[in-house]
């Protein structure tokens, strides 16, 4: 009696049911843990270094766009953070998916894929005010003393080079060693550079002098492991949102920059790009540049000179730029404000 009630139930219910969506429905159940698997969160692993990569709360500014990235193309991901010593042996392990700041050399790529560069790391010279600081590389500083931060992975040329090195507890102890006089000169990132000059535009002016050249360079890349079955389709996701997040000031917000100068159309040359459309009356004189790379020259041979993006616009100087973009809107946030602390310097 049992089977008798059971199997025309079955029947009844597949006969209101047209082929074409029983069709759906099975190819369905027999995808979804397919797509479970795709979708499942990134474990990725990095070292503490601020203030590209660090645990939640504290500056982490690769991190912040990486996820913000992956946000957007519905994919999760958390960072465990290493000593320096164990990232590499860690990244290349299997014990991870890859990493959200990584940089690219011959070994890696044979075990991750790579997406294009997002950042760049920029050390410049920092001294105090009436220095000289146009050393071109560091061996241009032998037996000068030069604070660094401990457990930095600044590459092969800070080990190589002549300088004394003197080791910080982070950014703002390296200032601290410079301005009190126990170092002659730091390295910092360009980025915290520009986060100085923008919050104590007073202090730097009149007690740093910063260099135009940066002594190392070193480009940032997501880097997920090749034997993650949708390792290609993610980095193509994450490459395809990057422009969208300068257009849109992201970068911007995430970044605690007032101005980017970035590619936003696609056309190989990069743009100068404010935080909002009404930024204010002067011509910015410094722009935080996503990448170091010249820029292409055109079919005469000249060099092309990011224009000003504004409204959707591109503007070929700031002579150009229509007087209404030039006021000071008070409804847009700072883009230095965030959820996360940032560096507090003592001048």
């Amino acid at each position: 009696m049992s089977q008798s009630k059971t199997r025309p139930s079955t029947v009844s219910i597949t006969r209101t049911l047209s082929p074409a969506v029983v069709v759906a429905v099975l190819f369905l159940f027999c995808v979804s843990p397919f797509l479970s698997a795709q979708l499942r969160p990134l474990e990725l692993v990095s070292t503490a270094w601020a203030p590209f990569t660090n645990p939640p709360g504290q500056p982490r500014f690769a991190l912040d766009v990486v996820e913000e990235a992956l946000h957007r193309v519905h994919l999760s991901a958390t960072t465990t953070i290493v000593n320096a010593p164990d990232y590499t042996t860690a990244l290349l392990s299997g014990k991870f998916d890859g990493s959200a700041a990584a940089w690219k050399d011959a070994e890696r790529e044979r075990t991750l894929i790579f997406s294009q560069p997002y950042l760049e790391n920029r050390l410049v010279l920092i001294g105090r005010r009436g220095a000289d600081v146009s050393a071109k590389a560091l061996s241009d500083l032998a037996g000068k003393r030069v604070a660094i931060v401990e457990g930095y992975s600044y590459g092969d040329a800070v080990h190589l080079a002549g300088p004394e090195f003197v080791k910080s507890l982070g950014e703002e102890d390296s200032l601290t060693k410079l301005l009190s006089g126990d170092v002659d000169y730091t390295l910092m990132d360009d980025l915290v550079v520009q986060y100085i000059l923008s919050n104590y535009p007073k202090e730097s002016e009149a007690k740093l002098q910063i260099g135009s050249v940066p002594l190392v360079r070193r480009e940032l890349h997501l880097a997920i492991r090749r034997t993650r079955s949708d390792a290609e389709s993610i980095i193509s996701s994450f490459d395809n949102q990057l422009r969208g997040m300068v257009a849109d000031r992201t970068y911007h917000r995430l970044l605690h920059v007032d101005w980017i100068r970035a590619d936003v159309t696609g056309d190989g040359v990069a743009e100068n790009v404010p935080f909002n459309d009404r930024p204010g009356p002067r011509e910015p004189l410094r722009i935080y540049s996503l990448s170091s790379s010249p820029e292409p020259t055109s079919k005469s041979g000249t060099s092309n000179k990011p224009g000003f993006y504004f409204g959707g616009t591109i503007y070929e100087d700031w002579a150009s730029v229509p007087e209404s973009y030039k006021d000071v809107n008070p409804k847009y946030p700072d883009p230095r404000q965030s959820s996360g602390s940032i560096f507090k310097f003592v001048f």
